[in-house]
């Protein structure tokens, strides 16, 4: 039907649909924005097309330049991925009426669930167990806290048009619930276009289980298990795996049994994923059907063989599926992390910058799909997932080593990321357990967050640090050059070196040996350290131990380097002698922590306001941040307004005194 597949989407998503399109010889056209002129996945289609500006709403999402440019190019199909518009009924519409192919479920499917109300009520209809709760009325405040008196505290406002964490809140006290609905509406309507809520029952201890479907045109649905994606933050997940360590073979066949279920009443064809929330006691209840591929996809692959994207492209081609349900089984275990650019210490703030290393460890049973490279600028666009990393073992014991080492063995320098974090989970003893809920991070956050790199790894950066310092000095001398840095003709004290590390300052004291190594001494602690090698990984000699390490020169001469040590990662720079002591801002002001766009001001010229009252909401990679007053106090200036597009640290309100 078709020999040329366009790609509405970007980055590691529209890489991995290239992929698959090349094994199967058809030929693939890209669409991007301005921002990602020079992306991998512009590179690699054998076609690429502008689309419009950075923004989505002027590029990705807009229907109809994307229908255009399958009709330019000759495009007898598009793939959506997920995201952007691949749950979007009118574009799947529209692509029919063009005489495109939609590689996804028929519009008529993504319409039944583009509503969580009216889905429920499907669902319950064909005997799928769902979650009580409310499905809005008339979508008035009223409404919804006299319901919430019978769904019960605490419970969800969620939207219904959406999915991904956003127009979500969890409500505890009935004086929470109008903040809780103002917010969800607006990060609803921001994000789907529709402002429409429901609130349901909290589950306590809630597991996230989803199931992957794919149904053809011949009326044919199967399940191709499950997947466990209880590892969130901020409702979306970070970590998911194959199989899930609290479904046994009954439960399996139950949870199968009802995402079919589900299926069939849609007439679902293609790939698709029904989600369900399970309680302690193994009762699960339906959430949604995500009409799409999702994120997490590479794990049912690997522990199934099948590719779900060639699957999904077979039946837009109106094959039949080539396999019924008991042809289907699993093999072995299966793990993702998800790497983000944000700040899990600073409220998993999204991050932007400049991608000065990358390195992403592969090696036996990985697989690491992504859409970066060192070099690329991470904007406040789109969405600040950089990678997945995904880990496949004969078990989940297996598949979590691996996991284990590529994490430790891979960086990313110059944008502040979730790897230590995702080092720090997978090697948790609840983790290790298979003892994961939804709220895993904030029941264990003394161990996953703000903690402080180990003192042994900490004091080998700085000995390293040193030395690497050193020989950038003796390499670049045009005096003396066959004279050793530091050497003099009567005793004295060894020379050090300052180093700003992790908010401290830290010294080390060096001599340069006759062989060209160096006695370091911190803390009247002493090592000989020696460097063999240069690039990005060196091999480094303390005394006994050798090991390799991987370095980046963010200063130039390394008086400003990123280490990679032990599995943790450092940044280390050479304070600046001359440096003014100047405070980092004004007292009386408030800045936006990160780059973004002003979506609310909540304050003006002379109100009174107290600590922790929102002053300003912003919007940066698809998730809202409120900055709130750090204290007390009367607004002087409000120097920023709605849609306003703010860089990290400019002024956004300023207070008297």
């Amino acid at each position: 039907m078709f020999d040329t597949v366009l790609i509405a989407n970007r980055g590691e998503i529209a890489r991995r649909i290239i992929r698959t399109c090349k094994d199967m010889g058809l030929k693939t056209v890209a669409i991007y924005s301005e921002a990602d002129a020079h992306a991998l996945f512009v590179q690699e289609a054998d076609l690429a097309v502008l689309i419009g500006e950075a923004p989505a709403t002027a590029s990705y999402l807009s229907v109809e330049k994307v229908i255009a440019a399958a009709k330019a190019t000759g495009a007898g199909a598009i793939h959506p991925g997920y995201g952007f518009l691949s749950e979007n009924e009118g574009f799947a519409r529209a692509c029919a009426e063009a005489g495109v192919v939609f590689i996804g479920p028929t519009p008529d499917a993504i319409a039944a669930m583009g509503s969580k109300i009216a889905a429920k009520k499907l669902m319950a209809s064909h005997g799928v167990p769902v979650v009580p709760g409310f499905d809005g009325g008339d979508q008035g405040d009223a409404g919804f806290i006299a319901a919430a008196a019978g769904v019960g505290f605490p419970l969800l406002v969620k939207a219904s048009a959406g999915g991904g964490g956003k127009g979500m809140r969890l409500v505890t006290a009935p004086e929470q619930l109008p903040d809780a609905l103002a917010t969800a509406r607006r990060e609803a309507k921001a994000a789907f276009g529709d402002a429409a809520l429901l609130i349901e029952r909290y589950v306590e201890r809630p597991r996230h289980i989803e199931v992957q479907i794919l149904g053809d045109a011949h009326g044919h649905v199967v399940h191709i298990f499950e997947r466990e994606c209880s590892i969130q933050r901020r409702h979306q997940k970070i970590v998911e795996e194959s199989p899930s360590p609290a479904v046994d073979p009954e439960l399996r066949a139950a949870l199968g049994d009802a995402a079919v279920k589900a299926g069939l009443a849609l007439g679902y064809q293609s790939a698709g994923t029904v989600e369900f929330v399970m309680g302690a006691d193994q009762q699960f209840y339906f959430l949604e059907v995500n009409t799409r591929l999702q994120v997490e996809h590479p794990v049912t692959e690997l522990v199934t063989g099948l590719d779900l994207v060639r699957l999904q492209i077979r039946i837009a081609m109106g094959h039949p599926l080539p396999f019924t349900q008991a042809d289907l089984s699993q093999r072995g275990a299966a793990i993702e992390v998800r790497l983000y650019a944000e700040d899990p210490d600073a409220s998993f703030l999204p991050q932007t910058g400049h991608l000065v290393a990358f390195h992403l460890e592969e090696g036996p049973g990985m697989r690491i799909d992504s859409g970066v490279a060192a070099g690329d600028e991470v904007g406040i666009h789109y969405d600040p997932m950089l990678a997945k990393i995904i880990a496949w073992g004969a078990d989940r014991a297996e598949a979590n080593r691996r996991m284990s080492r590529a994490l430790e063995r891979s960086w990313a320098v110059g944008v502040k990321t979730n790897l230590d974090l995702l080092r720090r989970v997978i090697a948790h003893p609840a983790w290790l357990a298979g003892d994961v809920h939804t709220h895993f991070i904030a029941e264990h956050d003394a161990a996953l967050l703000g903690v402080p790199a180990s003192a042994g790894a900490t004091e080998d950066a700085l000995r390293i640090a040193t030395a690497l310092r050193v020989r950038a000095i003796s390499g670049a001398r045009q005096i003396l050059p066959a004279v050793q840095v530091g050497w003099r003709n009567n005793p004295g004290a060894d020379a050090s070196m300052t180093w700003l590390i992790g908010g401290e300052t830290l010294m080390c004291a060096y001599r340069v040996e006759a062989d060209g190594r160096l006695t370091t001494t911190v803390d009247d602690r002493q090592e000989t350290v020696e460097l063999m090698g240069d690039g990005d990984v060196i091999h480094v000699g303390f005394n006994a131990r050798r090991f390799s390490v991987r370095c980046c020169d963010l200063g130039g001469g390394f008086t400003a380097v990123a280490l990679s040590v032990a599995g943790q990662t450092f940044e280390l720079q050479q304070p600046d002698p001359f440096a003014r002591a100047d405070a980092e801002g004004d007292v009386g002001s408030c800045r936006a922590p990160m780059p973004g766009r002003v979506v609310a001001v909540r304050v003006a010229a002379g109100d009174h306001v107290v600590a922790g009252q929102a002053l300003v909401v912003l919007e940066a990679m698809k998730m809202e941040h409120t900055v709130e007053a750090p204290r007390d106090g009367i607004v002087a200036a409000v120097p920023c307004s709605v849609d306003d597009v703010v860089k990290a640290q400019q002024e956004l309100v300023i207070m008297e005194g």
